[in-house]
C-alpha cells in the first residue's frame, strides 16, 4: 500500500514538472508580431522632400521665381501685394523672416529703397540674389525727369542753368529699375533664377531647367503679342505719361515714347513741385497727349488735376505690385497682359 501511495505522488510530482515546463511555450502568441511592427515602421518612405524656402522683394519677383521653381519651392515676400516697393516701410515681422532667410531674390539696382536698411537690422547672412545686376541698363533722359529737351522752341523758354538745376534735384542719368517692363529683361531673370535654385537644390536641377524652358517660350509668346499691339497704334500717338517714370524698358523695346511724367524720376517717394507740373502741362499741350496712365497703388489726385486742366483722360495700370488672385494681374505675364491694353485703349483716345 505505501509503495503504490509513493508511486502516485511521484507520478503528481512528473505531471506537475511537465506542466510547468510547458507554460513558457504556451505564451508566445503575440510575441512575435512586435518585431514585425517595428521592421514595417522601419521600411524607407516615399515622402516628398521639403521644399526649398526661398524669400523674393516683390511680388512680381516672387511670381517669376514660382515659375521657376513650382512646388520645389516655397516663396514669401518682403513686400505684400498691393504696397509700394520704393516707399515700403519694414515691419519687425519682416525683421525676423529676413534674419532667419537663407536666400534673397530682388529686382536690384536700387529699386527697393528700403533693402540695405532691412538687411542691415536684421543682421541676415542671406545670399542677396539681384536678378537686374546684369542687364544693359537705361538711364533717365532730362526729357524724362523734366529737362524740357524734346523741341528747340521749347527749350529756348527755359534756360540752361534751370535745367542742369533740374536735371540734378530730379536724377537725368539715373538708372532706371523698372526693367521687367520688358519680359526680355524677365527672361534673363529666370536665368539667374535657374541658376540659383539648381546650385541649391542639385537634385532637381533637370525640373527647373524645364520648367524655365517652357517659361521663356510664354514670355517670348507674350513679347511677341505685345509688338503686334503697338504695331496698331500710329508713331506719333505712342506717348506715354505716367505717374512717374516707369515703362522706359517697354517704350524702348515695342517703339513708344515715355515722355514724362508727373513725379519727375523713377521713385514714387519723390514729390514734384509747382514747376514740374507746368512743365508737364506743357508737353501734354504740345504733343497733343491723350491719357494719363497712372498706378493703381499711387495718389491719383494731381493726375486729376492735370486731366481736367489738359482735357485728357486718366487710365489705371498696375506699377509695383501684382494684384491678388482675383485681380487682374496675379501672375506677371497677366500684369503685363493688362497693362498694355489699357495703354493700348488710352492711346487711341
Amino acid at each position: 500500500m505505501q509503495r503504490i501511495r509513493q508511486i502516485v505522488i511521484l507520478l503528481i510530482g512528473a505531471f506537475l514538472i511537465a506542466a510547468c515546463g510547458q507554460a513558457p511555450a504556451s505564451q508566445p502568441t503575440s510575441a512575435p508580431a512586435e518585431p514585425t511592427a517595428t521592421a514595417s515602421m522601419a521600411q524607407p518612405t516615399t515622402a516628398p522632400a521639403a521644399p526649398l524656402m526661398v524669400m523674393a522683394s516683390t511680388s512680381i519677383v516672387a511670381d517669376v521665381v514660382r515659375q521657376v521653381g513650382g512646388e520645389l519651392v516655397q516663396v514669401e515676400t518682403i513686400v505684400p501685394i498691393g504696397a509700394d516697393g520704393h516707399s515700403y516701410e519694414p515691419s519687425p515681422v519682416d525683421l525676423a523672416r529676413v534674419s532667419a532667410a537663407q536666400i534673397i531674390f530682388t529686382v536690384g539696382v536700387g529699386y527697393e529703397e528700403f533693402l540695405d536698411r532691412l538687411i542691415a537690422s536684421s543682421g541676415t547672412k542671406a545670399e542677396i540674389v539681384a536678378l537686374s545686376e546684369n542687364l544693359p541698363l537705361r538711364t533717365l533722359s532730362e526729357e524724362e525727369v523734366g529737362g524740357h529737351t524734346h523741341g528747340d522752341e521749347h527749350s529756348d523758354e527755359h534756360s540752361d542753368k534751370h535745367s542742369d538745376e533740374h536735371s540734378d534735384e530730379h536724377g537725368a542719368g539715373t538708372v532706371d529699375p523698372h526693367t521687367w517692363t520688358d519680359p526680355n529683361n524677365v527672361k534673363a531673370w529666370v536665368e539667374v533664377i535657374y541658376a540659383t535654385l539648381s546650385r541649391l537644390d542639385p537634385t532637381n536641377a533637370d525640373t527647373y531647367a524645364a520648367r524655365a524652358a517652357a517659361y521663356r517660350n510664354q514670355l517670348d509668346d507674350l513679347d511677341r503679342w505685345i509688338a503686334e499691339q503697338f504695331a496698331a497704334i500710329p508713331a506719333e500717338r505712342r506717348l506715354i505719361v505716367s505717374d512717374h517714370i516707369i515703362f522706359g524698358y517697354m517704350a524702348d523695346r515695342y517703339g513708344l515714347r515715355q515722355l514724362g511724367s508727373i513725379i519727375p524720376g523713377v521713385s514714387t517717394s519723390a514729390s514734384p513741385s509747382a514747376q514740374d507740373l507746368a512743365a508737364l502741362q506743357d508737353l501734354i499741350a504740345d504733343y497733343g497727349v491723350p491719357a494719363i496712365f497712372v498706378g493703381d497703388i499711387a495718389n491719383q489726385q494731381l493726375a486729376e488735376q492735370i486731366a481736367r486742366d489738359m482735357g485728357v483722360r486718366i487710365f489705371t495700370v498696375l506699377t509695383e505690385s501684382l494684384t491678388d488672385a482675383d485681380g487682374p494681374g496675379a501672375t506677371y505675364i497677366d500684369y503685363m497682359r493688362f497693362n498694355v491694353q489699357t495703354i493700348v485703349d488710352g492711346l487711341r483716345g
